[in-house]
């Protein structure tokens, strides 16, 4: 096995991509993403620094099924939306949220400076995650491929 190589992580492309369907991607759009735990080689899980813009949003409120997710505010000022209502996060405050536990959440940033967060979440297969205050899921389809659909199952 090859020895780890350190890297600076603002080497790494930025990106704003979102495999949500429409309507709601376009809320996606003012947080950028640079996947740490890839460029790092790391398979079990997941680590992003996640960079969201002044009126941005982390994504849509939701909740994991098989996966931990644990964020710890780096930079700025998160708004943390979830099932308790909204509470203010300041650089150095964290909140983790084990697997299987409904209580839906997203990061907004209602300050007039970017909100950097340090995001880190197991990566399961077969995960399912529901998004409480609109029509979605996402989860594996009949031939195992990750895929959004609404509630009822039907695909966007």
């Amino acid at each position: 096995m090859p020895a780890a190589t350190p890297f600076d992580p603002r080497d790494l492309p930025e990106s704003n991509a979102t495999t949500y369907p429409e309507p709601f991607a376009t809320s996606a759009r003012q947080r950028w993403n640079r996947r740490l735990g890839d460029a790092a080689g790391l398979t079990q899980f997941g680590v992003n620094l996640t960079r969201i813009a002044p009126g941005g949003r982390s994504s849509q409120r939701h909740w994991h099924l098989k996966e931990d997710e644990f964020v710890l505010v780096l930079e700025g000022e998160a708004v943390l939306h979830s099932d308790a209502g909204e509470q203010v996060l300041r650089a150095g405050m964290c909140v983790g949220f084990p697997a299987g536990n409904p209580d839906g959440h997203c990061f907004l940033n209602r300050s007039a400076r970017d909100v950097l967060l340090l995001v880190i979440g197991s990566r399961m297969p077969g995960e399912v995650a529901t998004y409480p205050d609109i029509d979605m899921l996402v989860g594996p389809g009949p031939d195992g491929v990750r895929r959004f659909t609404r509630k009822d199952g039907t695909p966007y």
